[in-house]
């Protein structure tokens, strides 16, 4: 594909109005652009409540947030902001709303379609598109969006930029993040203090994240009550975050946008997958991921990156839970064993960091 042309110093948006795990996926792409036009002005649409992960990226200059629930008035209102204001407009998603806002913002436009009759009336209003295809893993997406483009991948994860912390323990540490945005991708409280146990076991001061939400906070009363941990949940902000994981002997955490953050920053990650499909959501390593994840496996490797499975004959389901709905149960989760994830703990402490 011809590298589309722009003209010099260029302004670009990103359009990446999703939850927070997917606006880091698409940092790739953001890094592909700053790669092909390290003059641009290179600015990020994103939701208010998912800006943070974007915290000192050094491949953007702007983040434009707008919040989840919006009024037509505010919407509105965003669009005559942005109206004309970019040489180049990417909506990373196919729904209706961000590839309104390209067409708007862009004076190129170019998003990702669905194979459908609205996906095709779309294509007739955008400059290229790309066709969404099944299967494919997001951070693979985002590059073959770069390829539209015409341009070199950069197939690297950017988090937010570190911050130390005057929480963060000294000595060696670990980090479990053990609450998941859904019900459905918990484990068990059980499993988390047989594993903070066999951490505290190791010589390790077991740290303990999570977000400032009152059900969230509620939920990690209940799993670490009677357990030797360090509560940060609710503490740190995303750069802070990364500054405690980049110094953690290991991480371990269910399918959540922090488990992404943790392969992105390079610590030894350990992500506990449910019904959720790694080849389509599995962390991305920080030095890429050469060989995709397979649907399933007791143990899988890549990088820096080990992905724990008690696999069922139905996992990946890619459903929410086993009675479909976000406060669901997953069997394949809760029949997942402490011993299964410590075995794969204990290699990541042996591997070189």
């Amino acid at each position: 594909m011809a590298r589309i042309d722009l003209p010099p110093r260029p302004r670009i948006l990103v359009i990446a109005l999703r939850r927070l795990g997917d606006v880091l996926l698409t940092t790739p792409l953001i890094a592909s652009l700053r790669r092909a036009w390290p003059d641009a002005v290179i600015d990020a649409l994103v939701f208010a409540d998912t800006a943070g992960i974007l915290q000192g990226n050094p491949d953007i200059n702007n983040v434009v947030a707008m919040p989840a629930r919006r009024t037509w008035t505010q919407s509105l209102k965003l669009a005559a902001q942005l109206w004309r204001g970019y040489d180049l407009a990417v909506s990373t998603q196919s729904g209706d709303r961000p590839t309104f806002f390209a067409l708007v913002a862009g004076r190129r436009r170019v998003a990702l379609v669905e194979q459908t009759f609205n996906g095709r009336m779309k294509q007739r209003l955008l400059d290229r598109a790309l066709v969404y295809e099944g299967g494919v893993h997001r951070v693979e997406e985002m590059l073959r969006l770069a390829d539209l483009l015409g341009i070199e991948r950069a197939p690297r994860m950017v988090a937010p930029r570190a911050r130390a912390s005057d929480a963060a323990p000294s000595g060696d540490y670990a980090v479990i993040h053990a609450a998941p945005m859904f019900r459905y991708k918990q484990w068990t409280a059980s499993g988390w203090r047989d594993l903070a146990a066999a951490l505290g076991a190791r010589g390790m001061t077991v740290v303990a994240t999570g977000g400032p939400s009152p059900d969230e906070r509620a939920y990690l009363d209940e799993v670490w009550t009677g357990t030797a941990v360090a509560r940060l949940d609710g503490k740190l902000d995303w750069a802070q975050l990364s500054g405690l994981l980049a110094g953690a002997r290991v991480y371990v955490g269910p399918d959540t946008s922090v488990t992404h953050l943790a392969a992105a920053s390079g610590c030894p990650t350990i992500a506990l997958y449910g019904p959720t499909d790694p080849r389509l959501w599995g962390p991305w390593p920080a030095d890429g991921l050469e060989t995709m994840w397979a649907a399933t496996g007791k143990i899988q490797r890549r990088g820096n990156v080990a992905l724990v499975q008690n696999a069922f004959p139905c996992t990946p389901c890619q459903l929410e839970g086993c009675e479909r709905r976000l406060e669901s149960y997953s069997a394949c989760l809760d029949a997942l064993t402490a011993g299964q994830v410590l075995e794969a703990l204990d290699q990541a402490l042996r591997s070189k960091r």
